[in-house]
């Protein structure tokens, strides 16, 4: 984009946000917080916050200067984490979840943001806001911490579905070629494929087939592939994207999530364990605390819906506000950038290159 509102730039434009306020495991202090937050390095962030009036009205009140920036839609439901789906497509219309969702469908907000339940708010968002021409099964991205220049890499799917067949993989390479390429400012992607090992004999048969496929179309569609990546290469600097199913993903993600937290915590026990330690840990300081903010899992909090025509931010069940403003910058630079628009066009050239290049080799006698 080179227009500084990359994923990973430091600066958040104004943008109108809608959030749902009731969807999370710690209740809407802390969403309310988190704005708070988001709201005192960017003062031009404007928010549609849903759920229950009164309650918000009272917690935004404590906020100074949050009050003129947010308007409140009441809504008397709330999605708890425990609810099927498909219970809350069919019940859910006065939900938090769904009120906020509805604002984007509307065009009043340019993201929606929630703490919520996933599977319901993957399904609801579907449902209302309908995928994107040529998608199959939506994604959700997130971004790894990592060791390239941009410090971050793209990692989908991360729990939207389960289920991935090789034809989806291959749709969620050209997603994560198109997120990296239009929010991260990369011009050829480098996108590898998540398996048990890096030799081409490895790996389920769908696993296999789907290194074919986007083998095959990752010319035409402008991205390079790097074959097959294992765990050990999800923070390094040899890929730019990686491409899992949603069960694998997830795993990754709270894996990495759980190991940030435990080193964090020995860290502090180790530089708190004797009075020498403590004078360590003063010397220390500084580096310790670029160390802490390189691996907290909260700063890179939020995936995307990748798929969809409208964007949502999930954030983290468990998110504190430090989540849950980090969610809100992601959200606010995926507006500013045009993001989704620039997502479905980049999609929908993609397709076209990838159907042109898979003709072209079946009238050569690919395999299929």
């Amino acid at each position: 984009m080179g227009d500084g509102t990359a994923l990973t730039g430091d600066s958040i434009p104004g943008t109108v946000l809608s959030i749902d306020a009731m969807g999370g495991d710690r209740g809407p202090s802390v969403v309310i917080d988190g704005m708070a937050a988001a709201v005192a390095k960017n003062p031009d962030l404007r928010f549609i916050l849903h759920g229950d009036r009164p309650d918000l009205e009272r917690l935004i009140e404590r906020k100074r200067g949050l009050a003129e920036r947010c308007e409140i839609r009441h809504a008397e439901g709330v999605v708890r984490m425990d609810e099927k789906p498909s219970s809350v497509l069919r019940h859910g219309k006065n939900t938090s979840m769904w009120s906020t969702i509805e604002a984007v469908r509307a065009g009043e907000a340019e993201v929606a943001i929630s703490c919520g339940n996933t599977g319901a708010l993957m399904l609801m968002s579907m449902t209302r806001l309908r995928k994107i021409e040529g998608v199959n099964r939506p994604a959700i991205a997130c971004l790894w911490p990592s060791r390239n220049p941009s410090g971050f890499n793209v990692m989908l799917d991360v729990g939207a579905d389960i289920r991935a067949d090789a034809e989806d993989l291959l749709q969620y390479a050209l997603m994560g070629a198109s997120y990296a390429r239009n929010g991260m400012d990369l011009a050829r992607p480098r996108v590898g494929l998540l398996n048990v090992g890096t030799e081409e004999h490895k790996g389920r048969a769908e696993i296999k087939v789907a290194a074919e496929l986007i083998a095959r179309v990752a010319p035409a569609a402008d991205f390079e592939f790097v074959g097959f990546v294992e765990g050990v290469d999800l923070p390094s600097d040899k890929v730019d994207v990686i491409v899992t199913d949603g069960f694998t993903g997830n795993v990754a993600l709270k894996t990495g999530e759980g190991t940030a937290k435990m080193i964090s915590e020995r860290l502090r026990e180790a530089f708190t364990y004797t009075p020498l330690s403590r004078i360590a840990a003063l010397l220390a300081y500084t580096s310790l605390r670029r160390l802490s903010k390189s691996i907290d899992p909260r700063r890179v909090n939020g995936g995307v819906f990748l798929g969809l025509n409208g964007t949502v931010v999930k954030s983290h069940g468990a998110s504190d506000a430090t989540g849950v403003a980090a969610a809100i910058k992601l959200a606010a630079r995926l507006s500013a950038s045009d993001f989704n628009k620039r997502l479905a066009a980049r999609i929908s050239q993609a397709e076209h290159a990838a159907a042109a290049a898979m003709q072209g080799d079946q009238g050569k006698g690919a395999v299929q």
